[in-house]
């Protein structure tokens, strides 16, 4: 029983992990500098940053898909208002949604890209008008992105 207890409780702990960012990096977007948490498998990516209470001015996640298409994020359990931001596969912006708020209760409305996206950068909201990022702006990744899933 005690075993079986353990064992149970080890997946639980293990499927936990999964559901939250795997590795950590740092990105610049018009002159800026943002730690970046990676979101790089599904599950990492559809936890994203639910049920924070808050985001540092100098943190953001950075979604990032295996492949470019039309995207579209909700804000699901999401507790603070935030930037989210689109970029091609060449990592140049390409749509902003601003100021989205929180979402706490469905039906929560979703925001999607004005065209194909393969990175997506979340960021506490009034980030992008106050650093002045536009569409062309090219996001930096610092380090390897890693395996994506």
């Amino acid at each position: 029983m005690k075993r079986l207890l353990l064992a149970s409780l080890l997946l639980t702990v293990a499927g936990c992990a999964t559901a939250t960012p795997q590795a950590t990096s740092a990105v610049s977007l018009h002159g800026q500098r943002f730690s970046a948490e990676l979101a790089t498998d599904d599950a990492s990516r559809e936890h994203g940053l639910m049920m924070r209470t808050e985001l540092a001015p100098d943190h953001s996640m950075l979604f990032v898909f295996p492949d470019t298409q039309p995207r579209w994020f909700w804000m699901k359990n999401t507790l603070i208002p935030l930037d989210i931001l689109y970029f091609g596969a060449d990592r140049k912006l390409v749509s902003m949604q601003l100021d989205v708020p929180p979402c706490k209760a469905d039906p929560c409305p979703s925001y999607p890209s004005d065209a194909p996206a393969r990175y997506v950068l979340e960021l506490p909201a009034g980030t992008a008008r106050r650093i002045g990022a536009e569409a062309g702006d090219e996001l930096t990744v610092e380090g390897e992105i890693g395996t994506v899933r």
